[in-house]
């Protein structure tokens, strides 16, 4: 199996923030904090798990890899814009979610055509 250990790796990174944030979320973080990096953690751990199978089936299809990108980059945008928000009070930040949130729709709207346009073969 040939996977894009670039995209794997970095994926795993943003995975790994994630598990961090929610680990201060739970035991470090006030109420208006928590929600802040409960929210950002939860959507970059998924967007981290459909890079990671992004990775896998990059081989296949340049939409699927570009997916992953945008997978990777749009949690990462969108968690760290929270963290920001909810941990150094820089409100201006709370702009920059949206955009984090716009490459994730991305990502599976990419995702989705990607599989749709491989041959099914391809994908087992």
């Amino acid at each position: 199996m040939t996977v894009n250990r670039t995209l794997a790796v970095t994926a795993c990174g943003l995975g790994a923030l994630c598990v961090l944030l929610g680990a201060f979320a739970a035991h470090g973080a006030g109420p208006q904090v928590k929600t802040l990096l409960t929210t950002g953690a939860h959507y970059g751990l998924i967007h981290a798990l459909l890079a990671v199978v992004a990775a896998v089936l990059a081989r296949h299809s340049t939409p699927i890899r570009w997916a992953g990108w945008l997978a990777v980059v749009g949690g990462a945008v969108f968690a760290l814009s929270l963290a920001l928000v909810g941990m150094a009070g820089l409100r201006v930040m709370g702009a920059v979610a949206p955009v984090g949130g716009l490459l994730m729709v991305a990502a599976w709207l990419m995702f989705a055509y990607g599989v749709f346009r491989t041959r099914p073969s391809d994908l087992s």
